[in-house]
């Protein structure tokens, strides 16, 4: 007769099952979770158990197999959504101030939002690209894992509720005009004016998975990495340093601690506070 098992034995239990969902998910689906942080994957598929009203995350395995509305259920759980229009705002002060600069000897720019979610610091930068004089020779390129965001995302449309926050927001990374001038009021949302969509592109694009697809002076990874394994950060650096330009900048986000000798070697900091780094111009070994 079998004991019962212990919280450890069930823990174990529960990292089998979750790399075995994580697997059955990459072989049918096509999306690759594996090197994920496994304690933050593991909370996102806990909470699908409970919405799910399953009792184990092999029964939630079966559900997401055969059933594709789970498995976009499940997606939009996995999925990292936490943004707001301006958010840190001493971030995009900064930007301001120490990189704006730089872009403006450009006579075109190229910038990407990795990991976009529903679009508001995509917005905001145009915003603040608009305000400096740059934004009509600017081009964004937002991406995220998740269609149904990017579809969220460039409607443009935010609840009315959040304003006073993004106001404030606004106002603290040195805005300059009055934030209303920038979308429209509806019943219970507000719309962003149409002249700050003219330069965006939004794109399904998967950095687990995914490959270099432009050259691009700026790149935004804001505070994405640190859902990641060591392993999958070194592929996503590699990414990155493949698609910035020679003296590109890379934004991560004040949460991201940067140690990994692969980052180190192909970035160099300008600010420690908020992430900000240079593409390094120094020579690399040959292999």
């Amino acid at each position: 007769m079998l004991n019962n098992n212990s919280d450890e034995q069930i823990n174990a239990i529960e990292e089998v099952e979750t790399k075995l969902l994580l697997e059955g998910i990459y072989q049918h689906y096509g999306y690759d979770f594996r090197n994920y942080s496994y304690s933050s994957i593991n909370r996102r598929i806990k909470h699908r158990v409970n919405v799910e009203e399953v009792n184990t995350i092999s029964e939630l395995q079966a559900k997401v197999l055969y059933d594709p509305k789970v498995m976009n259920r499940l997606l939009g759980d996995f999925s990292i959504n936490v943004t707001e229009m301006f958010r840190d705002p001493s971030f995009f002060k900064l930007f301001r101030d120490l990189v704006i600069p730089k872009l403006a000897k450009l006579p075109v720019i190229r910038i990407w939002h990795a990991g976009c979610s529903t679009g508001e610091e995509v917005y905001s930068m145009a915003i603040l690209l608009y305000e400096t004089g740059l934004y009509k020779r600017a081009r964004i390129y937002a991406t995220d894992m998740n269609e149904d965001i990017l579809e969220k995302a460039s409607l443009g449309k935010i609840p009315l509720d959040y304003m006073q926050k993004y106001t404030k927001n606004y106002q603290q990374a040195g805005g300059e005009k009055e934030f209303s001038e920038y979308y429209t009021v509806h019943h219970d949302h507000v719309a962003i004016r149409s002249m700050l969509k003219e330069n965006l592109v939004f794109a399904h694009h998967n950095l687990v998975t995914d490959h270099s697809f432009n050259e691009f002076h700026v790149i935004l990874c804001r505070n994405v990495l640190i859902y990641f394994n060591n392993q999958l950060k070194t592929r996503v650096y590699q990414l990155f340093n493949q698609s910035l330009s020679e003296n590109g900048i890379i934004c991560f986000g004040n949460k991201e601690t940067i140690t990994d000798h692969t980052a180190l070697s192909f970035f160099n900091e300008l600010d420690s506070s908020e992430k900000i780094y240079v593409k390094t111009t120094k020579e690399k070994t040959k292999t």
